[in-house]
């Protein structure tokens, strides 16, 4: 993955580790690693991408919600861009699908009754949904600031994205080939023409595999990008 000519690359977060940390088989000289405030929605993380790409042509790789404000962004650009997406939370493009409603509709469910007051009743819902395993009631009381986080945070549902979002952009979509949903997403890209690798063993984080790197760079290395259309 190393430059080429005036060409950029963007990394951009999930919900979890920030800035380089959350591409840790990337060089840091690789490009800018973005890292968005806790508080910011994704108009305001859209127009942070936006702004990041000005200056030519860019390579924006974004894990998990960071393709959200990804895919809008590069919507929106008046410049070449091509997208490397890592398990890309779109849920928009995969609605009906009996995975991605059911996890929409425990997510609402939870996101219920934490408004409602009842923070653990929450995380009893959410806890095995995002993490595997049911709510310990003798792990409580470290996990309920986790559990107030993960019931406030943006859900990746509702942002306006759809299946022709990406026609006519260049787009690799890497998964880890452990959750159906994300597969399902992947599908539906590859449908219009993304390309698809799987690389399985780091479950919802396939770019900590040593991997990743080679498969970006393969990728990378195709150019030119297909005119946009």
């Amino acid at each position: 993955m190393h430059g080429r000519g005036h060409h950029r690359r963007l990394f951009l977060h999930g919900a979890g580790r920030k800035g380089i940390a959350a591409w840790p088989t990337v060089d840091a000289t690789s490009g800018t690693f973005l890292a968005f405030p806790p508080s910011s929605d994704i108009v305001r993380r859209t127009q942070q991408v936006i702004t990041a790409m000005e200056g030519g042509p860019t390579t924006i790789y974004a894990h998990s919600i960071g393709a959200i404000p990804t895919v809008l962004a590069a919507r929106a650009a008046r410049t070449t861009v091509s997208l490397v997406l890592v398990e890309p939370a779109l849920y928009d493009i995969a609605r009906g699908e009996s995975p991605i409603e059911r996890h929409i509709s425990a997510v609402t469910e939870s996101r219920a009754q934490a408004a409602a007051g009842n923070l653990h009743g929450a995380w009893a819902i959410l806890r095995p949904l995002m993490f595997g395993g049911p709510l310990d009631e003798d792990r409580w009381a470290d996990e309920e600031q986790i559990a107030a986080h993960w019931t406030s945070t943006d859900v990746p549902w509702g942002h306006g994205v759809r299946e022709a979002a990406l026609d006519g952009i260049r787009t690799l979509v890497v998964t880890g080939g452990w959750n159906d949903e994300y597969e399902l997403i992947a599908g539906r890209l590859a449908d219009r023409g993304a390309e698809h690798v799987v690389i399985a063993g780091h479950g919802h984080r396939p770019q900590d595999h040593p991997r990743f790197r080679e498969v970006a760079g393969e990728f990378e290395c195709r150019r030119p990008e297909v005119p946009r259309r």
